[in-house]
């Protein structure tokens, strides 16, 4: 297969990047380098069957390829609230630019989609015919609807052109390559246990999350894109739910720091709860995280202390 992968150069791009070579399969990167970062496909810039396109899927391109996996929008409320509007034309633009190219090529085409679609969630957890409940003027609604819209095009384009889509819903995932200051739960507890700083926690610290480590979900991604008999949406995440507060313990435990934990006000239209039903991965794909929560943790310590003692 020749491959398009757009937010290559990102956390979760590059590790797909990675297997897609693998399997030897021949990868286009594209990114902008917004979020995306050269150190994470530096090792992979010599590799014959990879090539890097520093380009913005806000614009047009072209190249002639078997499938598209769209991944290019930041994904971190510090990032996508940085600049909203453009947050909005990433997801939108991109998706349409990423789906016209597919459907001149004939190519199967890939849409990394949110839990964030799920807003605030009055169902729990949550199933994928859950239509969601997100505030739509919000500071968060950058992303959220983006995200809505941008499956709204997917499904439009497999209707109404026959575009080959599958679409998954990602749940909160974490792993080496997280970048240090992207404002997630996961990095933000790390890199402020390892810096000997107090741990910040948002409201009391019972909102919960389901995390599943990187290397579940690139995975769960292969199974879906490889399959015929389902377009999604499909919810791939770890269906075990943990409080922001045992997780910011557990990182405690695990870095051995002395970190307090510090409360601060709860931001605008941050779900108190988010845990999926993977049934569906479950059922159609085989697919299941094999990762928990503790060991991922390590790994994903040990790349941050790396890059910690590097940066100082």
């Amino acid at each position: 297969m020749r491959v398009l992968v757009t937010g290559g150069a990102g956390f979760l791009g590059s590790h797909l990047c990675e297997r897609l070579l693998e399997r030897g399969d021949e990868v286009i990167c594209l990114d902008n380098y917004f979020t995306g970062r050269k150190r994470n496909i530096g090792h992979l810039r010599s590799h014959p069957l990879f090539e890097m396109v520093r380009h913005d899927v806000v614009d047009p391109f072209k190249f002639e390829v078997d499938r598209i996996f769209n991944l290019a929008c930041p994904a971190s409320p510090v990032h996508y609230q940085h600049n909203p509007i453009k947050t909005v034309k990433t997801s939108v633009m991109g998706a349409i630019n990423s789906l016209g190219l597919a459907k001149r090529v004939n190519a199967r085409i890939f849409q990394a989609s949110t839990s964030e679609v799920y807003g605030d969630p009055t169902v729990h957890p949550q199933p994928e015919s859950y239509r969601g409940n997100v505030n739509p003027i919000g500071p968060r609604a950058c992303y959220d609807e983006g995200k809505r819209c941008a499956e709204t095009l997917f499904f439009d384009y497999h209707r109404q052109n026959g575009v080959e889509i599958r679409v998954v819903r990602i749940f909160n995932t974490y792993g080496p390559r997280m970048l240090p200051n992207d404002g997630r739960v996961v990095s933000n507890f790390i890199v402020q246990a390892l810096q000997g700083q107090d741990i910040t926690i948002y409201g009391d610290g019972q909102q919960t999350r389901s995390f599943c480590y990187v290397d579940d979900l690139i995975e769960g991604f292969l199974r879906l894109m490889d399959q015929d008999e389902i377009t999604g949406p499909v919810n791939i995440g770890n269906p075990n739910e943990f409080t922001i507060r045992e997780l910011a313990e557990l990182v405690i435990e695990l870095t051995g720091c002395q970190s307090k934990l510090i409360q601060q006000p709860l931001p605008a239209d941050d779900p108190m709860q988010r845990q999926p039903i993977i049934d569906v991965a479950r059922e159609k794909l085989g697919w299941e995280p094999k990762v928990q929560l503790r060991e991922g943790l390590e790994k994903t310590i040990a790349y941050f202390r790396d890059l910690l003692s590097e940066e100082s």
